[in-house]
């Protein structure tokens, strides 16, 4: 088995694990990949990584395994047909999935002899081997620091807790509120579009709007944490309204009222909570009541 602090296993082909795989070589580390398709390994061989002919030999190559993968079903679909090389690897899953199958992951690669990290990368590929880069980690603290410098070759670290769950809690928050956000953005410009505005002279203005968010945030968080939703900043009635010119606007263009009609029916249902004169953050009390009648 190679050093573990200048080599490792790739499992996973995809333009994440490539450009992980790249930004490993680049660093100087000895680079074991397996891959499904065999011939994606191609360019990445002829930089000198080591393309393993089976999954077994992928494992038995290093210590260190990370895993960029679909989902977590792919990995068992993967290291299920060699279980029996599992034994002593630390399994850094990259994959996206849900907290529930990062916990049930981590138990399945312990009943193999292996110990998992989760992660939950916050960046695309082209932002792999960016020191401004970061990627969540949870799972045994141990295990995270022994190879930490290692996983910094690909994004800053960003270490969440014990709990195998957490990096991809964090990663699917963030993700609810990137492509939410990046949906209502393409709604925009399909508006702005039925009236011949382009998506470029809309640019500068879509920026304008996204660059306010952080300072909302930073205003409503503090009262979100004490419970405080007190109308006298905004009205969750007036924000309706709001919503509603959006939607006839919307309808009156002939573009899709799907997404805009979906906000509105939230801001309906919290008027119909009671809410109608507190702040449009008592809707997370609205969402929290969902959770828990679910």
């Amino acid at each position: 088995m190679s050093d573990t602090q200048q080599s490792v296993t790739v499992i996973g082909l995809g333009p994440m694990g490539q450009a992980m795989v790249s930004t490993f070589l680049e660093r100087g580390y000895q680079v074991t990949v397996w891959n499904r398709t065999a011939s994606k390994a191609d360019p990445l061989v002829a930089k000198g990584a080591v393309l393993a002919a089976t999954v077994q030999e992928a494992l038995a190559a290093n210590e260190l395994v990370v895993l960029s993968l679909t989902d977590y079903d792919a990995m068992y679909a993967i290291l299920g047909q060699a279980t029996d090389a599992l034994a002593g690897r630390v399994l850094v899953n990259l994959s996206s999935d849900t907290p529930e199958k990062a916990r049930a992951a981590a138990e399945w690669a312990a009943g193999h002899g292996a110990r998992h990290l989760t992660g939950g990368v916050q960046v695309p590929p082209s932002g792999i081997g960016s020191p401004e880069s970061a990627t969540f980690y949870s799972g045994p603290k141990d295990l995270f620091e022994a190879h930490q410098e290692t996983l910094k070759v690909l994004t800053a670290t960003d270490y969440r807790g014990e709990d195998p769950g957490l990096a991809a809690l964090y990663y699917q928050i963030l993700m609810d509120i990137f492509w939410t956000s990046m949906l209502s953005y393409l709604h925009a410009v399909a508006l702005a579009d039925a009236h011949g505005i382009t998506a470029e002279e809309l640019q500068p203005y879509v920026a304008s709007a996204l660059s306010s968010l952080p300072n909302f945030a930073g205003f409503y968080t503090p009262r979100i944490n004490a419970g405080n939703h007190a109308g006298d900043v905004d009205k969750l009635a007036m924000g309706a309204a709001s919503v509603e010119h959006i939607v006839h606007t919307t309808e009156a263009a002939g573009v899709d009222t799907a997404l805009p009609a979906a906000v509105l029916e939230v801001f309906r249902r919290g008027m119909a909570q009671g809410h109608s004169g507190d702040s449009f953050t008592s809707l997370v009390e609205v969402f929290k009541k969902a959770v828990a009648s679910a």
